[in-house]
């Protein structure tokens, strides 16, 4: 993963797609801090007319885009009644999408959740952007194909994960052949239910209850289920070049460490911080520079010690089925994510318990094969026919 001192400006117009999430106003508060060096250039959003207006007040994008299209004309008025007629407004998905590929900016935050980002990140792969990704979705569903239209179109892919940024981090003087003999341990803070071996009864609030990290509510119940960090497994596997079974997940409950790389020598390198996405961000956004980021400086002496466990993959057997998918390969990663962001959404509305997202997915994953898709396109017909399949199966359960 090269990245090119050349790309960098001296004012950067960036396109922050999901600028209404946990990653988009981390990344707004970043960009804050350098108003010489950073202008957001365009901003899109979910539903949430008001909160992107709010942010439209503030920096003043060119183009604001809602992905709902039934609330263009609410966010066409909000912005008119805000003052901001000379603000764009847009809906859909194809705005979305346009917002990534537009020759004005000249980057790409991507922090939309879900596979609703797979279709922007490969927009502005094909643009040839230096694209900031944080939706995990895209690596985990696009693999091969989305590095492969990242190189045939010079694109350049900056991990904005705290795992994959640390990573990135710790292998960037590190060349090939080091990277053969070496191995990455991902740090996994654990979720909430850490040491639990009974999951019954658990609810949507005690899910979205993260000890560490301030998430958006889906995120936070992969992080629960430990499928966050299966998800990161396969990530790092095609971010990296790394095959699975040198990738191991350490649970690290303070989240200081943010993962690490063990050489062929037995130095192990970590990246360190206090758990704040803003440096990640930051660090994706000034690469290969560093600037500030507004994150609480870390103080390893207030903090006294570090800790460490095995993930328990026998009460969070979705770790191991991360790990089975990448070794399967076809689409078995794409129905994966698929299904569980189906399976969540159930749990989110109490349509479905906790432990009925480890049998939904594992079920649909196991039982949905074909190969690779060779498009964008084909990914996301695989993607919306996994959907589909996932419901009908959990209707039946019920």
């Amino acid at each position: 993963m090269k990245i090119s001192e050349e790309r960098i400006k001296d004012m950067q117009n960036i396109a922050l797609l999901g600028a209404t999430g946990s990653i988009g106003r981390s990344a707004l508060a970043v960009a804050a801090l350098h108003p010489d060096r950073y202008r957001i250039h365009s901003i899109a959003g979910g539903s949430r007319v008001a909160e992107l207006v709010e942010i439209a007040k503030n920096v003043h994008p060119k183009h604001v885009v809602i992905a709902d299209e039934s609330k263009y004309g609410d966010l066409r008025q909000a912005l008119a009644d805000a003052g901001l007629k000379d603000v764009e407004a847009h809906a859909g998905a194809a705005a979305v999408r346009s917002l990534a590929e537009d020759p004005e900016a000249d980057a790409v935050l991507q922090a939309i959740v879900g596979a609703a980002g797979v279709a922007p990140t490969f927009a502005a792969a094909k643009a040839g952007k230096r694209l900031m990704l944080a939706n995990k979705e895209s690596v985990v569903c696009g693999g091969a194909l989305l590095m492969k239209t990242m190189a045939e179109n010079g694109a350049e892919l900056l991990p904005v994960d705290s795992e994959h940024s640390a990573v990135f981090q710790c292998l960037v003087a590190a060349d090939e052949k080091m990277k053969k003999a070496a191995r990455i341990i991902l740090t996994a803070s654990g979720g909430p239910f850490r040491g639990r071996r009974d999951l019954s009864g658990i609810t949507p609030e005690m899910a979205v209850k993260h000890p560490r990290w301030s998430m958006g509510r889906k995120i936070s119940v992969d992080s629960a289920t430990l499928m966050n960090k299966g998800l990161e497994i396969i990530e790092a596997s095609w971010l990296f070049g790394f095959p699975e079974d040198r990738i191991d997940v350490l649970v690290h409950p303070e989240s200081i460490i943010h993962s690490m790389v063990e050489f062929a020598d037995g130095a192990v390198m970590a990246e360190l911080g206090t758990p704040d996405m803003k440096t990640p961000i930051a660090v994706a956004m000034s690469w290969p520079e560093r600037i500030a980021s507004g994150t609480e400086r870390l103080n390893l002496a207030k903090l006294g010690k570090l800790t460490f466990e095995a993930p328990d993959t026998e009460t969070f057997p979705l770790l191991k089925l991360a790990r089975e998918s990448l070794r399967k390969g076809g689409i078995a990663s794409i129905v994966m994510n698929a299904a569980n962001e189906v399976a969540v959404a159930a749990f989110l509305e109490r349509k479905l318990s906790f432990t009925g997202i480890f049998d939904v997915v594992t079920a649909m994953t196991r039982g949905f094969e074909a190969p690779a898709p060779a498009s964008a396109e084909e990914m996301l017909a695989v993607d919306a026919e996994a959907r589909r399949r996932t419901a009908e199966f959990m209707a039946k359960r019920r």
